[in-house]
């Protein structure tokens, strides 16, 4: 099976055709003009990962937290992460960069605060 994809990676934006077996592992990539993209359209392929960012309400605020996953995490969970936080409570002080919720189900990301809240 073929997929075609836009590499992200750079402003060049190759059109890559990346091949799959019959049971979706990575088969091989054409299309790509660095090591980067290659490795891109397989991570893409196989286990997409995405960067998450919220904003958090805030106990004795009127202005919501902006957070974000330290690490890029499985697509597929985005909806039950998205879950987990909606259960999150917290409360001033929070300082940029504090980790709000560890080891978020087990993915290794942890979700931090990208700014200061007195």
């Amino acid at each position: 099976m073929d997929k075609v994809i836009t590499c992200i990676n750079c402003p060049v934006g190759c059109r890559m055709t990346v091949t799959l077996s019959d049971h979706g592992e990575f088969v091989s990539v054409t299309g790509n003009t660095c090591p980067r993209g290659a490795k891109y359209a397989e991570q893409e392929c196989t286990l997409p990962l995405r960067m998450i960012t919220a904003v958090l309400p805030v106990a004795g605020s009127d202005t919501p937290l902006s957070v974000k996953t330290s690490s890029p995490v499985p697509k597929e969970m985005i909806a039950e992460i998205m879950e987990e936080l909606s259960r999150v409570s917290i409360s001033t002080p929070i300082s940029a960069g504090q980790v709000i919720l560890p080891n978020i189900l087990n993915t290794g990301a942890d979700l931090v605060a990208t700014r200061s809240l007195l």
